[in-house]
C-alpha cells in the first residue's frame, strides 16, 4: 500500500488511520485514540486478494475517494488499525491479506491468534470472481474457525463490485449469492449486502455493521426520538463524525427515498474532504427550499446531527438553539459507563 510518511508511522504504532480529535483536544494528539477505558471490538476483514477489502476500508476510515484507491497495493499478511467510535468504543480492525499463502496460514499456524475474541467477521466477495468455488471454500474455513474460537461473533458478507454487473441483473445475481451464503453459513447467521465503492451501498453496509457494535444504541435511539418529538422535527439523523456513517435515526414522517441516509453520508463526506483540501473546516450547513429545511451541525465530540423540518412557522434560529441545548445530554450518552438518563418531554 502506498502511504505517506505520517501514515506509515501511525500504522507502525498500531493506531490506524488518522481521525479528527474530539472537540477540545489538541490537533495532532494521539492520546485520545486508545483511552484506558476504551471498549475494544475486534473486527476481521477477510476475502480473496483483489476483492476490494482495503479499498473499502480506506474510503470509510482513511478519507480516500473512490478513484484514489487505484493506487493501493495488495495487503501483506495482516494490517492492524484502531478506529475510535462514539467516545469509548474502539474498533480493532484486522485487514487480512487474501493471497492463498496467507489464507492457508490463517487457518493453520495463525488460527487461534486470528479468530480468537472476534466480535465481527466481514467477508468480502468479488461478484465477478472466476474462482468462486475457492472463495466459498475459504469462507467456510473462516466460519469453522469462528465457530470454534468466537461462536458469538456476528457475520457479514459483502458481495462487492456490483457496479460491474449489468443493472438489470443485479437483483437476481445478489439474491442467488445471498441464498448460497446463508445456506453455507449454517448454523451461524449471516447478513448480506451488495456493495460498490462508486455509490452509497458501501455506506449502507458499513453503517449496518457499526450499528451492531454500539453498546447503548437502544438508549441512543430512544433519546433521539424524544429529541425529534420535542423540536417537532420530521426526521433526525446521527452521523459518526469522522466516517459520516449513520449510527442512529428517527423519523416522524414517511420519506420517499429509502437510500437517503447513505446518499447523504456520501455527499457530505465528499464535501467535507473538499473543504479540507482548501484548508477549510466543515462545521455546519443549512439547506432550505419551499418544502423543508435541513440542518447539519456538529452535535457532540464524536457526532454530527441532521435535523429535517417542514413546519415553516419554526424559525431556523429556534432549531439551532434546540440542537445546541441537546448537545450536553447526548455527550453523556456516548460514554459507555455514563449515567442512564432520558431526554424527557417538557
Amino acid at each position: 500500500m502506498e502511504e505517506s510518511d505520517s501514515e506509515k508511522t501511525m500504522e507502525k504504532e498500531n493506531v490506524g488511520p488518522r481521525m479528527d480529535p474530539p472537540l477540545g483536544e489538541p490537533e495532532g494528539s494521539l492520546g485520545w485514540v486508545l483511552p484506558n477505558t476504551a471498549m475494544k471490538k475486534k473486527v476481521l476483514l477477510m476475502g480473496k486478494s483483489g476483492s476490494g477489502k482495503t479499498s473499502m476500508r480506506s474510503i470509510i476510515f482513511a478519507n480516500y475517494i473512490a478513484r484514489d484507491t487505484r493506487r493501493l497495493g495488495a495487503t501483506i499478511d495482516v494490517e492492524h488499525s484502531h478506529v475510535r467510535f462514539l467516545g469509548n468504543l474502539v474498533l480493532n480492525l484486522w485487514d487480512c491479506g487474501g493471497q492463498d499463502t496467507f489464507m492457508e496460514n490463517y487457518f493453520t499456524s495463525q488460527r487461534d491468534n486470528i479468530f480468537r475474541n472476534v466480535e465481527v467477521l466481514i467477508y468480502v466477495f468479488d461478484v465477478e470472481s472466476r474462482e468462486l468455488e475457492k472463495d466459498m471454500h475459504y469462507y467456510q474455513s473462516c466460519l469453522e474457525a469462528i465457530l470454534q474460537n468466537s461462536p458469538d461473533a456476528k457475520i457479514f458478507c459483502l458481495v462487492h463490485k456490483m457496479d460491474l454487473v449489468q443493472e438489470d441483473q443485479r437483483d437476481l445475481i445478489f439474491k442467488e449469492r445471498e441464498e448460497d451464503l446463508r445456506r453455507l453459513s449454517r448454523p451461524l447467521e449471516c447478513s448480506c449486502f451488495r456493495t460498490s465503492i462508486w455509490d452509497e451501498t458501501l455506506y449502507k453496509a458499513w453503517s449496518s455493521i457499526v450499528y451492531q457494535l454500539i453498546p447503548n444504541v437502544q438508549q441512543l435511539e430512544m433519546n433521539l426520538r424524544n429529541f425529534a418529538e420535542i423540536i417537532e422535527a420530521d426526521e433526525v439523523l446521527l452521523f459518526e463524525r469522522a466516517t459520516f456513517l449513520v449510527i442512529s435515526h428517527y423519523q416522524c414522517k414517511e420519506q420517499r427515498d429509502a437510500h437517503r441516509f447513505e446518499k447523504i453520508s456520501n455527499i457530505i463526506k465528499q464535501f467535507k474532504l473538499s473543504c479540507s483540501k482548501l484548508a477549510a473546516s466543515f462545521q455546519s450547513m443549512e439547506v432550505r427550499n419551499s418544502n423543508f429545511a435541513a440542518f447539519i451541525d456538529i452535535f457532540t465530540s464524536n457526532t454530527y446531527v441532521m435535523v429535517v423540518m417542514s413546519d415553516p412557522s419554526i424559525p431556523s434560529a429556534a432549531t439551532l438553539i434546540n440542537i445546541r441545548n441537546a448537545r450536553k445530554h447526548f455527550e453523556k450518552l456516548e460514554r459507555v459507563d455514563g449515567p442512564k438518563q432520558c431526554l424527557l418531554m417538557r
